[in-house]
């Protein structure tokens, strides 16, 4: 998955589609929480459509539309 690619993910309010905007592979802040992530074990920062939130994820945890 690359910046742009569009995804979907599960929340507790339901299925909720988006976009990746980054794919990250060093440790970073977002919202005030630290995420781990690697080469070898990326994170991707996703957008929703509905709110324009933005979250992070692992690949396992997106699926592509």
């Amino acid at each position: 998955m690359k910046a742009g690619t569009r995804v979907s993910w599960n929340t507790p309010q339901g299925r909720t589609r988006g976009k990746v905007i980054e794919r990250k592979t060093s440790d970073f802040q977002l919202d005030g929480h630290t995420f781990r992530a690697s080469e070898d074990n990326p994170m991707f920062v996703v957008e929703s459509e509905a709110s324009g939130a933005r979250a992070a994820h692992r690949a396992d945890a997106l699926a592509e539309d």
